[in-house]
């Protein structure tokens, strides 16, 4: 029989007792998010999590699986990704080493056998062993369905793999077992709690979007973000900080390729503290926007309306 996580557990009492425990890994997460790993936990579906590369997709299955004490499984997709990579593969060099070994007792196992259908009959015994469990190599969604006291299940970044991919998994995430054609249903030995993140590079069939629910996790707002970078990066000034994350939110309102993620926000931070900033200047900034900005037409754009930003950061902190 399954086991399930949602036997009640006081970390996950409510989204409150989750969001408090989150702040204490150092995931600072909005009630959105700590409601729905609360539903998630309870009502056993996985959570899609949708929203802009570098906002803390990835990095909240892995602040769960720290705060339930959970293994992390994770599953990074990609295109033409298959059965034989995400699910299982037969263990084939094992089987050849079992061939050889048959090869070599074959005629003890035939011998008494009258006629060639009682030869075949033993042989056919032999070759079911060759397609158990014993030569499966269990891949990571079947080794996160088969960890005892459950575990978390990253499949990250859905929207790189194949639709096919998706139509594989909808009986996982169903009904959390898998078919084997030479051996038959594999079901879970405990539910995993299952994390899907998406950059939105292509839509998600609907039926896969069915099975899950949904959340979306935007670029943090001004307040939010400057809690992120304070539990992330302590030794940061407040001064510093608050003119940082202005910076940001101003920055993220130009027209640009790739508006900087909170990662790298996070990352900035930590460069200025490196080089002993305690605020934003002109020549700080110039010396340091590769950290936030990865195309050179972002970094021509910003540094054309460096006094701009600036000043704006200067009146609101």
């Amino acid at each position: 029989m399954t086991k399930t996580l949602s036997d009640t557990s006081p970390l996950m009492e409510d989204a409150e007792t989750i969001r408090s425990g989150f702040d204490s890994l150092g995931y600072i997460a909005s009630r959105d998010i700590s409601t729905a790993v609360y539903l998630a936990y309870h009502l056993e579906k996985p959570i899609l999590i949708e929203g802009p590369p570098g906002v803390g997709k990835t990095e909240l299955a892995k602040t769960v699986s720290m705060y339930l004490n959970l293994p992390l499984v994770r599953l990074q997709c990609y295109e033409g990704l298959d059965e034989a990579k995400a699910l299982y593969e037969w263990k084939y060099g094992k089987q050849l080493l079992y061939t050889q070994v048959l090869k070599e007792q074959l005629g003890d196992i035939l011998k008494g056998a009258k006629g060639l259908s009682e030869s075949v009959e033993r042989l056919h015994e032999f070759g079911d062993i060759f397609y158990s469990e014993d030569f499966l190599e269990p891949r990571p969604l079947l080794k996160a369905m088969r960890e005892e006291n459950g575990s978390v299940l990253l499949i990250d970044e859905i929207d790189k793999a194949d639709y096919e991919f998706e139509s594989m998994l909808l009986e996982i995430l169903s009904d959390y077992q898998i078919s084997v054609p030479e051996i038959g249903t594999i079901k879970a030995v405990s539910k995993p709690m299952v994390f899907l993140t998406s950059n939105n590079t292509r839509d998600i069939s609907d039926a896969l979007k069915r099975r899950c629910l949904h959340l979306y996790i935007p670029f943090p707002n001004g307040d939010l973000e400057n809690r992120i970078i304070d539990s992330r990066v302590p030794e940061a000034s407040d001064k510093l900080r608050d003119q940082l994350v202005e910076f940001i939110q101003q920055l993220r309102g130009l027209d640009l390729k790739k508006s900087p993620a909170v990662s790298e926000t996070i990352d900035w931070a930590r460069a200025l503290v490196l080089l002993h900033a305690d605020s934003l200047n002109k020549e700080i900034v110039e010396q340091t926007l590769n950290v936030i900005l990865k195309f050179e037409d972002d970094i021509q754009t910003a540094k054309s309306e460096l006094a701009t930003l600036l000043n704006s950061v200067k009146k609101n902190t």
